[in-house]
């Protein structure tokens, strides 16, 4: 597998990523040792991770995977320089003091989550550090509209800027990047960047798959011309592209144990639409009536797609491991292409 760089950067990874959201929550330690081990074993080079996780986030399992993951790291000596570490300061608490106290995301709060981050993952820089979500009002996780009335911004994004740079002139930091951005947002921190010579954004991390191709709606051109790279999340839409919810739902009793299936809190979000559902058994069984598994055409889709740099694979267990791996180098007909994009002519995106 070879490796893709990282926007402008000197940053090459390869086209998966590992994520680790469900370390600490559904997987537990041993078990995210053994995944993070086998991943390495199998080529990938570049781990993904956050403060806030592990997700649901809560108090109890705040910091939980970067500890994890910190923890394999100083038990395998000699892995840290093998790999492209990736993790987020968190945005706006959004109903969450455990994260930091007020609403707001300052260049203080920037640098302490930094600080705390390093030594939850034991190592003494970060190769990616991404603001996890805006710290303006922005319209994500499922909010489909802009709203002026409900801008409440505190910070600038050149004073959020300004504490990266800190960051990267302290060795702290190697590079910076985004997550779940608007093409406002990602021309605006690159234009800053430009002006007033600080660290350039290297990358989006924002949500791509068949239920949630909004990325193509403009912001792919915007990535596009600046040269920053997209880092696909949520490529199997939480489970729903696996086909393991199309016979009952996620809300029947015998539901498989997947994140939509067992915490509420996800039910309520984008993924938990019926629409989306509905959407997904559609390319189910389009995945089914060519000869592949839903995961295979759901994977081979961003695998395969010009607009992503690297795909986020999330799992649970070696098997879903071994099974997101071994999707890769599968690849989809310009027939099988046209008809994805007709169900999403008639679908749009009901997971945006």
């Amino acid at each position: 597998m070879k490796t893709v760089p990282l926007g402008a950067s000197d940053l090459h990874v390869t086209p998966i990523c590992l994520g680790t959201m469900t370390f600490g929550e559904q997987v537990n330690e041993a078990d995210s040792h053994r995944i993070m081990s086998r991943a390495v074993e199998r080529g990938i080079n570049f781990f993904d991770t956050a403060e806030m996780y592990a997700v649901p986030a809560k108090a109890e399992t705040y910091g939980a995977t970067e500890t994890i993951m910190g923890n394999w790291l100083a038990a395998n000596p000699g892995m840290r320089e093998k790999l492209v570490l990736a993790t987020k300061v968190a945005g706006p608490s959004r109903g969450m003091p455990w994260v930091r106290e007020g609403a707001g995301m300052t260049a203080a709060d920037i640098i302490a989550s930094c600080n705390a981050s390093l030594k939850r993952l034991q190592t003494d820089v970060i190769d990616l550090y991404q603001i996890h979500w805006p710290e303006r009002h922005v319209p994500v996780f499922g909010m489909p509209y802009y709203d002026p009335s409900k801008e409440r911004t505190a910070t600038s994004l050149h004073e959020q800027l300004e504490a990266m740079a800190q960051l990267v002139k302290a060795g702290k930091v190697r590079h910076v990047g985004l997550s779940n951005e608007s093409p406002y947002g990602v021309h605006e921190f690159v234009n800053l960047a430009s002006q007033h010579g600080l660290p350039r954004m290297q990358t989006i991390q924002n949500p791509y798959c068949l239920i949630n191709r909004s990325f193509e709606n403009g912001l792919d051109e915007t990535c596009h011309r600046l040269q920053v790279s997209l880092l696909a999340y949520s490529p199997l839409g939480f489970g729903l592209l696996t086909g393991k919810y199309d016979a009952m739902g996620i809300d029947a009793p015998e539901a498989p144990r997947g994140r939509m299936a067992v915490y509420d809190s996800m039910k309520k979000q984008r993924w938990g639409r019926p629409e989306a559902l509905t959407a997904a058994r559609r390319y189910n069984q389009l995945a089914r009536d060519n000869g592949l598994t839903p995961t295979q055409l759901a994977l081979a889709f961003c695998y395969t797609k010009w607009q992503v740099a690297s795909t986020i694979i999330g799992v649970t267990s070696l098997t879903q491991l071994e099974e997101d791996l071994n999707a890769w180098g599968t690849t989809l007909s310009p027939e099988l292409l046209a008809e994805i994009d007709k169900v999403r002519w008639e679908i749009r995106d009901p997971a945006l």
